[in-house]
């Protein structure tokens, strides 16, 4: 109450989730928060501009419609890199993840939202959702085979009891390495740019300019990390498929 009073807030406030509605489901909280809202103000504005942007597919395309192909181009291109043709069907999965978690990003540097991926229950939802999709696949597709992914070819019997452990354990670490990766950048530039914005609040106008210069420059490099840990991400869940559809090693 006393922060409330004196209208300061700490840099790790930002982060804390927030009920709006209170739900509750046979004892269990099921409540909308903030970050709730914010995934499905995401999921609608993801909709919106892709139905508003292909309404037409105008032979000359509109800038809408040029972002929009651009962006299916670069994620079908990175499908067919990383997968090759046979991982096309999963395309509409690998799209849909990239662009929600990238407009997540986003909208977590518009000043007053909430920063849905800086927290690691989100991330790592979403990873281990990655992880049991392709370890299901591996296993539809190639059948017990599939353990032989922990038994890579041309490595000598006397130290398969060493290789195989090693690989299973990296395995199974996947979703947390793939959560932490997204979580850990995100979180710490929205910490670094609301210490700054603490500093810019609090000096005096002629101090204010450093600060508010840095927030800018960071703000445009938060812009790149955004879509970087969005890119880096999928690029990931397309080399685990990879690994599920072709056991390349």
């Amino acid at each position: 109450m006393a922060a409330e009073g004196t209208g300061h807030h700490g840099p790790m406030e930002q982060f804390e989730i927030k009920k709006i509605i209170d739900l509750d489901l046979l004892g269990h909280d099921i409540s909308f928060t903030n970050s709730s809202l914010m995934m499905v103000l995401a999921f609608a504005v993801i909709v919106g501009y892709m139905l508003f942007a292909m309404r037409g597919r105008a032979l000359v395309p509109t800038r809408i419609q040029s972002t929009a192909e651009v962006v299916y181009e670069y994620i079908a291109g990175m499908v067919k890199e990383n997968i090759g043709e046979e991982g096309m069907k999963f395309f509409p999965w690998v799209f849909t993840i990239f662009i929600f978690i990238l407009v997540l990003n986003i909208f977590g540097l518009i000043p007053g939202n909430f920063a849905v991926t800086s927290h690691i229950i989100v991330t790592f939802a979403l990873a281990a959702m990655v992880w049991l999709v392709a370890t299901f696949v591996g296993f539809w597709k190639h059948g017990v085979s599939y353990l032989k992914l922990f038994a890579p070819s041309g490595v000598p019997l006397w130290l398969m009891p060493i290789i195989i452990p090693i690989e299973l354990t990296s395995y199974l670490i996947r979703p947390i390495s793939h959560s932490v990766r997204l979580f850990a950048n995100i979180m710490a530039g929205h910490t670094m740019l609301e210490v700054f914005a603490g500093f810019a609040v609090l000096l005096p106008w002629w101090g204010k300019i450093a600060p508010t210069g840095f927030m800018v420059a960071f703000t445009g490099l938060e812009l790149l990390v955004a879509f970087l840990q969005a890119f880096i991400f999928t690029v990931l869940t397309c080399i685990y498929l990879n690994d599920a559809v072709n056991m390349h090693h």
